[in-house]
């Protein structure tokens, strides 16, 4: 599979910060700006909070205008908007795929996963997916069978050319809990030792002997992006909304949690032992 990707949303959040980062380097006010380009009150600042869906190009060069750019930087600006506006194949699972999470992870250079009760998204089966959806008891078999595509393709990233680091750490208690049948449990579990056999893939279980570790508080998945004018994510799943976090201190705090919850588990040879003797 070619290694085609990039992530519109990480374009989009690269853009909110160079727009604010260039007004503030020439000491301008948002509405001074809103007014010189006849904008709408709070249109500058939904766009430097990265609240816009689609940026625009005629935007982008309006603004090109007033900051006095350079002709390099003006079409870095306005390339980096039609960018930001492509829309990818997430689009047509939007309906069962929650916030932009296979947007980002389709621009990632690695990813950092941590998981309590359940098999990380990118390396579930379908059946153990299937099963888990079941275990709601809200949901109806279309949807059911909807989310479950939306969740495979999300996988594809892992089959590129070039394809993201995955470190996924997971508690014994999500290997321990019995989602759907013993055949289902086996074969994930039997597709967990196969994915670690991947040279981009690594894969280590905290034991119950480990006690209490880091990250008791709950899951959550660390994104890094090839770019480095793409800083880190935070993405923390809950019942009804998706958090991103994004601030250097809570980006920090969760790299911290990761390695010492890396230190607790089993290495990533002796975690695929313990897989094994589970089958």
């Amino acid at each position: 599979m070619s290694d085609s990707r990039y992530s519109p949303s990480a374009r989009r959040r690269r853009l909110s910060a160079l727009l604010r980062r260039m007004r503030e380097e020439r000491s301008l006010k948002i509405e001074s700006v809103n007014k010189q380009l006849g904008w709408a009150s709070g249109k500058l600042s939904r766009m430097e909070r990265n609240e816009w869906k689609l940026p625009s190009v005629r935007d982008m060069k309006d603004l090109s205008e007033v900051y006095e750019l350079s002709e390099e930087m003006r079409e870095a600006l306005m390339s980096l908007a039609r960018e930001s506006r492509v829309r990818g194949w997430w689009i047509d699972y939007k309906d069962v795929l929650r916030g932009g999470l296979a947007d980002f992870e389709s621009g990632t250079s690695m990813i950092r996963t941590f998981e309590a009760l359940l098999i990380p998204g990118l390396l579930q089966t379908p059946e153990y997916a299937a099963a888990m959806l079941r275990g709601g008891r809200v949901l109806g078999d279309e949807d059911i069978a909807r989310k479950v595509a939306g969740r495979v393709k999300r996988q594809d990233i892992l089959a590129l050319d070039s394809p993201p680091r995955v470190w996924a750490v997971l508690d014994e208690a999500a290997l321990r809990k019995r989602v759907g049948s013993d055949d289902v449990m086996s074969a994930q579990v039997r597709h967990l030792v196969q994915m670690a056999e991947r040279p981009n893939i690594d894969i280590q279980v905290i034991r119950d002997t480990a006690g209490s570790h880091a990250a008791m508080d709950g899951s959550f998945m660390l994104l890094d992006f090839p770019d480095p004018a793409d800083l880190p994510l935070v993405y923390i799943e809950t019942a009804t909304e998706d958090l991103y976090l994004e601030q250097p201190e809570a980006i920090q705090h969760y790299v911290g949690i990761f390695g010492h919850i890396c230190s607790a588990a089993e290495s990533p040879d002796a975690s695929v032992q313990f897989l094994e003797s589970l089958l």
